[in-house]
């Protein structure tokens, strides 16, 4: 049975496209009256941007209304689209905001807030595997589902899901954004939280970027690393760079005189699948 429910399809249902799409729809419902949508995964917002935002909503008004659901309670809406705004404009104080009145089931509420942060990259990466994992365990999406669902491979969903193996130190790292995702996912191929914690460390002090970081983790899991005796070129760091963001995991591309040898890298069963299946097209 297919969990789809037509992301693309729903987004144009719930929420008016184009330039000229009609407001006919349109209503104003109470700022107070307003919940956050519980399946929304998004936690982390500026507040240097939010500020900014409200000091615009206060002089301008909201000229995108939100979209909401009915809730249980008289007069109480569930968000599904445009929280920065809500929360913006409660910092600038309206008592009412323009709003879309659309029936939502829990599923669409979670797929809409996942697509419209997805869409606009608003979501950091612990923020999408939390989204992904609702998809997966609440739902019983499978990983291509969901990557289907989303638009991106299934590569990316698997890797997205293992960061949250990751001990919370490293987490709170990546979404401070004192590390890269690139680092993140290096610390994967370390067998314990604890050496996974201790590496963190070390990645901070000494300010090493994502290369230097899986060349360390290569050295403590035994793996040795590619002997190379020159720099490679700039094309050859593009091609490398390109597989990369192909395949969705790292990939060593090392030449020798004659020939060399590409190297792709892979941490769990499902990984190596989604790579042979994207290499053979299936």
């Amino acid at each position: 049975m297919s969990h789809r429910s037509g992301l693309g399809r729903g987004l144009d249902a719930l929420i008016p496209s184009g330039e000229g799409a009609p407001l006919s729809g349109v209503t104003y419902v109470p700022v107070a009256g307003i919940r956050r949508n519980p399946r929304q995964t998004r936690v982390s917002f500026d507040p240097q941007e939010l500020a900014e935002l409200a000091a615009s909503i206060h002089e301008h008004g909201i000229i995108q209304p939100l979209i909401v659901t009915r809730g249980e309670q008289e007069d109480e809406y569930i968000l599904i689209a445009g929280e920065r705004r809500w929360m913006a404009a409660r910092q600038a104080g309206l008592e009412v905001v323009p709003a879309i009145v659309r029936e939502a089931n829990d599923l669409q509420r979670l797929e809409l807030a996942l697509i419209e942060n997805v869409q606009r990259a608003d979501l950091n990466p612990l923020e999408a595997a939390e989204a992904y994992r609702q998809l997966a365990d609440d739902f019983g999406f499978t990983h291509d589902e969901i990557a289907l669902t989303i638009g991106k491979s299934r590569t990316t969903v698997t890797n997205t899901l293992r960061l949250q193996k990751l001990p919370p130190s490293v987490q709170q790292a990546l979404t401070d954004g004192r590390i890269s995702e690139g680092h993140a996912r290096a610390l994967l191929a370390l067998p314990s939280p604890q050496s996974q914690a201790a590496i963190l460390q070390t990645i901070l002090q000494r300010e090493l970027n994502v290369r230097q970081t899986e060349a360390l983790v290569q050295r403590l899991s035994g793996e040795r690393p590619p002997v190379s005796h020159k720099e490679k070129s700039p094309d050859e760091s593009d091609l490398e760079s390109r597989l990369r963001n192909s395949l969705g995991t790292r990939v060593s591309l090392n030449r020798r005189r004659k020939g060399g040898t590409l190297v792709i890298h892979f941490y769990s069963d499902e990984e190596l699948d989604a790579i042979v299946e994207k290499i053979l097209g299936e």
